[in-house]
């Protein structure tokens, strides 16, 4: 009997793929209702106010990485070596990025006319966000629905602390700490700076449980490190309006590490391949920031990208969410979030339920 046919489908994020489609890129950004929580009649006119006014900014980083983002082609790179990696299914890996090209209505279509026998959506989030995945599984459901496709579907909510991700992401940050080790005096601290993208605190105390996985993340991943007392902490990045976001920011906990006189190691933790907030934020900005302030060293850990331990960790995470059969999982199969995170997929997928129990 022949594997069945496997669509892998993987989100991201997406990026301008030239000059002119960074405001394009932008509006597609800031009109979403997952990111700009305003009335809905709002929404179009103060998404491309702000997608406007962030447009010569967003330009200018753009091109320091020649008038493009790199996501799509380390995407890519990350979807043909995955599919390299589950030799026993007869797998094709699509792409779906959620503000640029190709779009999930595309992504749709080109499932759809593969046939497959099922379908696995895999996001490159590994902490589940409303922002991010949740727009992501939204967004594909709306477009298989208008393009007919349905076919069994297994989707994977989060995987911020699956052990073979933990293991790989830890093995990676082991590595840039001893060569930054080895570049400062023996006696100079070292701080490692585990850096997230932010997002406003009313997102967060409306019960999306992003902050709540990005820390079990990072302490996961510092156990798995093995270094006794190493110095670590919990930044975030990428502010992006005027509400109060998560804290402390980057830049201040590069502040403190220029008052402590300790060397950083910032580590994209939140993060796998990378893009514009790696490439310019972290590299350019945060560590022209650094050199201005006066740290005494200034050290930024790699991405994932598609390193052969992290391509393991996500082809273990395939195989475990097909195991599971259709619906939601978790990288353990159900909820991991404490019930104060209403936004949880698990959460919002059972109240429909328990409504109807109810009545």
């Amino acid at each position: 009997m022949s594997p069945q046919k496997t669509a892998i489908v993987l989100f991201n994020l997406g990026g301008p793929d030239r000059p002119e489609a960074v405001h394009p890129f932008l509006v597609n950004l800031f009109t979403d209702p997952a990111i700009l929580r305003v009335p809905f009649f709002l929404r179009p006119l103060l998404g491309r106010l702000i997608a406007q006014l962030r447009n010569r900014a967003a330009s200018a980083n753009y091109a320091l990485l020649g008038g493009r983002s790199p996501l799509l082609e380390m995407t890519e790179r990350q979807a043909a070596s995955l599919q390299a990696a589950l030799p026993e299914l007869e797998a094709r890996c699509f792409i779906a990025m959620r503000y640029w090209h190709p779009l999930s209505h595309e992504t749709v279509r080109a499932v759809r006319d593969w046939n497959p026998d099922r379908i696995v959506l895999l996001p490159l989030y590994p902490q589940y966000s409303t922002t991010t995945t949740g727009s992501s599984l939204t967004a594909w459901r709306e477009a298989a629905a208008q393009a007919g496709l349905a076919k069994p579907t297994t989707a994977l909510c989060c995987w911020h602390a699956a052990e073979e991700f933990v293991a790989a992401t830890a093995a990676i940050v082991r590595r840039s700490y001893v060569q930054a080790r080895a570049s400062l005096e023996p006696s100079r601290p070292l701080r490692i700076l585990f850096s997230a993208h932010g997002l406003p605190e009313t997102i967060v105390r409306s019960g999306d449980p992003y902050q709540f996985q990005v820390e079990r993340t990072v302490a996961a991943v510092v156990a798995r490190l093995e270094l006794p007392g190493i110095d670590w902490t919990i930044c975030y990045q990428s502010r992006a309006t005027p509400q109060k976001w998560l804290e402390p920011s980057t830049e201040r906990a590069i502040e403190h590490a220029a008052q402590d006189q300790v060397a950083v190691l910032v580590v994209p933790i939140a993060f796998v391949s990378e893009h514009s907030e790696t490439l310019v934020e972290l590299d350019v900005e945060y560590g022209a920031l650094a050199s201005r302030l006066g740290v005494p060293g200034y050290f930024r850990a790699p991405t994932q990208n598609d390193d052969p331990g992290f391509i393991t960790a996500m082809a273990g995470l395939v195989r475990s969410v097909l195991a599971a059969g259709p619906g939601l999982h978790s990288w353990i199969g159900g909820r991991t979030c404490p019930r104060r995170h209403a936004d949880c997929p698990h959460a919002r997928a059972a109240a429909p339920l328990q409504a109807r129990v109810a009545a």
